[in-house]
């Protein structure tokens, strides 16, 4: 298929409107596994790849940097021409040892984790070098030029943040402005039809200040695939089980109201004749400072529905009940 490509923010960076994210590598799946699902997305289009150094998901630090091993095994047995064909993001601050010092956006940390990275991956550089988390432990000016090394080393081409909050982004933003360092040029926050916050201020921010979207989750962990039933158990080998990450997706997304608004939400993909997965994801696509839409999969067969997302056309009534049934999402979680 053809997948559509758009740029990153007001960068010239070009990337695929669908991204391939790849925390289940190394623990949810193999590698052998891992790779299919590489070989399924670059023939589906998508040749953006996120990672990052600390997965993979669930892990412990007996496995941290497993998933960009995987993948630089990828690429490698791909030679120069596979590495060519992909956009490669990656991020830092996760804790990647035992030490104080290994973790955070702090200068020391942030030059040893890319060249860390750069080793794990077996390239010379990343396209798109990003804060995992925001450090309030380490100035932001201290991160931003560190971060600005990075790139003016050739280590990285661009740079950008993950689940920042809107006013830390701004204040970013404004930072690197003032100190004559690089911006970001993209966030990747969390965005579904059950988890609409940043329609308020992150994603109104980024218009603005012509930065790229990248959301992860558009599936709710799996939730919106509409494979789990209420009153049943999260099944074993799922982002709901899956080692430390699995008490976390349970808290997001295990609940009496989201299992009740998936239920509404399967009936309006049952009467459009459409897989539920490919309407999730095609409804954050299509909000208009979307940039990329990070995919998961544990399977490569898991692709086929959210690839579909990609070349689906709403009919503008459709859009509109999805948008007025999951309108209380703006608002965060119900009261408790």
């Amino acid at each position: 298929m053809t997948m559509p490509t758009t740029r990153l923010g007001r960068s010239g960076l070009i990337v695929s409107r669908q991204a391939l994210g790849t925390m289940t590598f190394g623990l949810q799946t193999d590698e052998a596994t891992s790779h299919a699902i590489l070989d399924n997305a670059l023939a589906g289009g998508i040749s953006f790849i996120d990672t990052a150094d600390v997965y993979p998901l669930g892990g412990t630090l007996a496995n941290v940097g497993d998933t960009e091993t995987i993948i630089g095994r990828w690429l490698q047995a791909g030679g120069p021409a596979r590495r060519n064909r992909v956009v490669l993001a990656t991020k830092a601050v996760g804790k990647m040892g035992p030490e104080p010092w290994n973790q955070g956006a702090s200068r020391k940390h942030l030059l040893q984790a890319i060249d860390a990275s750069l080793a794990r991956l077996q390239t010379d550089h990343v396209d798109l070098y990003q804060l995992h988390h925001d450090d309030r432990n380490t100035p932001l000016d201290e991160s931003l030029e560190a971060l600005d090394t990075i790139v003016r080393s050739g280590r990285a081409r661009y740079v950008g943040v993950s689940n920042f909050l809107s006013y830390r982004l701004a204040r970013a933003l404004g930072r690197a402005d003032i100190k004559g360092l690089l911006r970001p040029i993209s966030v990747q926050p969390r965005y579904s039809l059950l988890f609409r916050e940043i329609e308020r201020e992150l994603l109104p921010l980024a218009d603005e200040e012509g930065i790229g979207v990248i959301p992860y989750n558009p599936l709710a962990g799996g939730l919106l695939s509409g494979k789990y039933r209420a009153g049943e158990a999260p099944q074993a080998n799922t982002r709901f089980t899956l080692g430390s990450a699995g008490s976390v997706y349970q808290d997001r997304y295990w609940n009496e109201r989201s299992f009740a608004t998936v239920a509404q939400l399967q009936t309006l993909a049952d009467e459009a004749s459409v897989a539920l997965a490919t309407l999730a994801v095609a409804w954050v696509m299509a909000h208009p400072q979307v940039t990329a839409t990070i995919l998961g999969a544990s399977r490569p067969e898991q692709l086929d529905a959210t690839l579909a997302a990609a070349a689906y056309t709403f009919d503008p009534a459709l859009k509109a009940r999805l948008d007025a049934l999951t309108a209380d999402y703006r608002k965060g979680d119900a009261p408790r």
